[in-house]
């Protein structure tokens, strides 16, 4: 039995973990060619590596087929409903940050503060007959977060991909995403809401609270957790 590590199988994110580790002296690499999602562990005894979607990484560690998992804060916050009763926060790893914020036209002179956009989708509501829509992939966190400020007629709409592109497209009428510099936003002359950041975002080291750990794996997790400053 060997203790699992789930973490991102391409790109910058997993560029990034293989390096955040190698600095504490435990080496990831990727078995075989770039198509393979198999990986090996140097440095340490008695643990695997998986290589994972970061988009997955949450409910492997929800059901506890994997012992860690590296993926973002946004995904196991939106992914994972009452998400520290699966999950523990290892370590945040510096890198990856992003914002979820909320952002509307920057036509939208009146439209700053989240009481400005309730009342924009009351008098959406009243001229149009619909409720004004927002664009979004996270609707857990949305909608949480739209609840508590006290915003009320409005529609998630399911967006996988170009969010910021909803509203010329007239799909949307505001948007939810996930940014890091707003660059995009700016571009797509869409404005962030003064009080519209719904969560901030990073890569981060997280640990099960539900899988099951053999004599030897709970000793290699110490052993990976010292290595890495987390213990």
């Amino acid at each position: 039995m060997t203790l699992k590590l789930g973490v991102p199988s391409k790109g910058r994110l997993m560029e990034k973990t293989f390096a955040w580790f190698a600095a504490s002296g435990v080496a990831l690499s990727r078995s075989g060619d770039a198509r393979e999602y198999a990986g090996t562990v140097e440095g340490i005894g008695g643990v695997s590596l998986v290589l994972l979607s970061a988009g997955e990484i949450p409910r492997e560690l929800a059901t506890g087929r994997i012992h860690l998992g590296v993926t973002g804060t946004d995904l196991v916050h939106e992914k994972l409903p009452r998400w520290e009763l699966q999950v523990e926060e290892v370590a945040r790893m510096g890198f990856g940050h992003a914002d979820l914020v909320l952002a509307v036209p920057k036509c939208w002179v009146d439209v700053d503060t989240l009481d400005d956009l309730d009342a924009a989708a009351a008098a959406f509501r009243a001229a149009h007959g619909a409720r004004l829509r927002i664009a979004t992939k996270y609707h857990r966190l949305v909608r949480e977060f739209l609840r508590a400020g006290g915003v009320a007629d409005y529609a998630l709409v399911d967006s996988q991909g170009a969010t910021e592109g909803t509203v010329k497209n007239l799909t949307a009428e505001a948007v939810a995403d996930i940014t890091s510099t707003g660059d995009t936003l700016r571009a797509n002359h869409l404005k962030i809401l003064a009080d519209g950041l719904v969560l901030k975002s990073q890569a981060t080291l997280w640990r099960s609270r539900v899988a099951e750990c053999s004599p030897e794996e709970t000793a290699a997790l110490r052993q990976l957790l010292v290595k890495v400053g987390a213990e």
